[in-house]
């Protein structure tokens, strides 16, 4: 994808968007565990893709934003079908496509008649920022074709420094209706837990093929650990992350800040 500069007129909804391409995939390293992570997610995203999929296979990219996984996946040869709340995203997201199959679906995801015409849906970091988790992945279920795959980011609700209640235990979900959807990383509702996610995904009509743990402290910059990682080598990062990912899933579900769910649709 191009490396774009935005004109200082540009709308407001560019400028957020920009000031994280600047972190996520234009070398800003003002915050290190910000970029570090972003990269990490990014990565781990695409390999699962890649695992389970040709190019050639139909994706969509849920609440895509600024497009960074959607136009990586087009040049990866995938058809993909970006969709955000945000339309006027579109123009910026085509500022920085080079190649591939990219469709544009604005607005709101469930009214566009997308029913089971993907191989793969993407909700990348989505899940969090919504009241009715359960309603919202069975929703999603029912864009994929059968055979086909979802997969999920969102962070882990059992990492050290996350806080925020869990889903399964809110007896009433729907008071966070008013909050929900907040853009970029605003508005974070229930962080779930390794032991909702199987409930969750049952109830989809899913099944879990793969899950995992991904982002420690230090490649997070978490614990006052962001002035560390300006000095260290960006290779020493990564060992480390590999080390925790290596730990025995009891320490991997209290030091790593993501997951990643693989899900599959019954054929």
């Amino acid at each position: 994808m191009k490396t774009i500069t935005i004109p200082e007129n540009s709308p407001e909804s560019w400028q957020e968007v920009y000031r994280y391409d600047l972190m996520e995939i234009y070398g800003d390293t003002t915050c290190r565990g910000h970029s570090y992570a972003y990269d990490n997610r990014f990565n781990h995203v695409i390999d699962l893709i890649q695992t389970v999929a040709q190019p050639g296979a139909k994706l969509l990219d849920v609440a895509a934003s600024q497009g960074n996984y959607s136009l990586r996946l087009a040049e990866l040869g995938y058809e993909v079908t970006w969709n955000d709340l945000r339309a006027d995203l579109i123009d910026y997201v085509k500022l920085k496509y080079e190649t591939g199959t990219i469709h544009y679906a604005p607005g709101n995801l469930f009214s566009l008649g997308f029913d089971a015409c993907f191989d793969i849906v993407l909700i990348a970091e989505i899940i969090e920022h919504v009241a009715h988790p359960d309603e919202f992945l069975q929703k999603i279920a029912q864009l994929v074709k059968p055979g086909g795959y979802i997969v999920m980011t969102t962070p882990n609700g059992e990492y050290i420094r996350h806080n925020l209640p869990k889903f399964s235990e809110c007896p009433d979900p729907s008071q966070f209706e008013a909050m929900q959807f907040g853009p970029n990383s605003d508005g974070h509702i229930f962080l779930l837990h390794l032991d909702e996610i199987a409930p969750l995904v049952e109830q989809a009509g899913l099944s879990i093929v793969e899950t995992q743990l991904f982002t420690n402290s230090l490649t997070n910059g978490h614990i006052k650990l962001e002035m560390l990682l300006k000095m260290m080598p960006k290779s020493w990062v990564d060992a480390l992350e590999r080390f925790t990912g290596s730990l025995p899933l009891i320490w991997q579900r209290r030091l790593h800040k993501g997951m990643a769910v693989l899900m599959q649709k019954p054929g």
